[in-house]
């Protein structure tokens, strides 16, 4: 089957009056995944109606990888590439990615380091089916680092874990396709956005290998509070910046 023109070119029409700024764009997107003019329509529809484009397109584009996605799970965002790029910078032979959702972070490293051993856990049983949809192939269903294997504990070089840190007060005001249609377990990070990460920093020590490092993304407010909760629990952390990608990484090390 094919898609029409015309079927195309309503589907623009409609994405533009659904406030789709891209939409001869997202209009591509969906045909390529379109087996026909109706499922065309119907893709087009969810679009519409707010879901994000990957959900609906089923898949991401994260690092030069084509990223498969499950309705209902958080889509990884470009500004998370400086974590893959400061992990890999570790080279680690074991790596955790925590919280990890589709497991994008967790292959972007492996597609650049193929050797390193690589688990994953988030509490949402669908993010986890999404992450064995990605090819990891230890990908466990649990509260932070509650499901991971014992034989970890004291082994692990990075621990990934792209927590939800966006502070309670602040939900109302993220774009309507994070605040309605990704889960609010993997945006919503308390009081001050940092409820998850201090429960992540809490146990790290016994994870970590004598060199590993626990790598976060944080906002420019929490970054005192942030360095303050690992100084409480053993660990030194530092800020690392990209500006193009607006993004930061606090990076953690067990105090020497």
């Amino acid at each position: 089957m094919t898609i029409t023109e015309s079927a195309l070119a309503t589907a623009v029409t409609r994405l533009r009056a659904a406030g789709c700024v891209f939409a001869e764009d997202e209009a591509a997107v969906l045909r390529s995944v379109a087996g026909d003019d109706d499922a065309l329509a119907d893709l087009v529809s969810r679009r519409a109606q707010g879901e994000p484009l990957e959900q609906v397109a089923g898949y991401a584009d994260f690092c030069g990888l084509h990223v498969r996605l499950r309705k209902g799970v958080f889509v990884p965002r470009v500004r998370s590439e400086l974590l893959v790029r400061v992990a890999v910078a570790e080279q680690p032979d074991v790596l955790v990615d925590l919280c990890c959702g589709s497991g994008a972070l967790g292959i972007a490293v492996k597609s650049q380091k193929p050797d390193v051993d690589l688990y994953a856990a988030d509490i949402d049983p669908v993010a986890v089916e999404c992450a064995r949809d990605n090819g990891v192939l230890h990908a466990y269903q649990g509260d932070l680092y509650s499901p991971l294997p014992a034989a970890l504990r004291h082994r692990v070089d990075v621990i990934l874990a792209n927590v939800p840190y966006v502070a309670t007060a602040h939900i109302p005001l993220l774009p309507s396709e994070a605040r309605d249609h990704e889960p609010r377990a993997a945006l919503d990070g308390g009081g001050d956005g940092l409820d998850v990460f201090r429960r992540v920093a809490e146990d790290a020590a016994s994870w970590l290998a004598p060199d590993g490092v626990l790598l976060s993304e944080i906002t420019e407010a929490q970054e005192q509070p942030a360095r303050q909760a690992l100084a409480e629990r053993g660990l030194d952390g530092d800020v690392i910046y990209d500006d193009d990608l607006e993004a930061r990484v606090i990076r953690a090390r067990k105090r020497e």
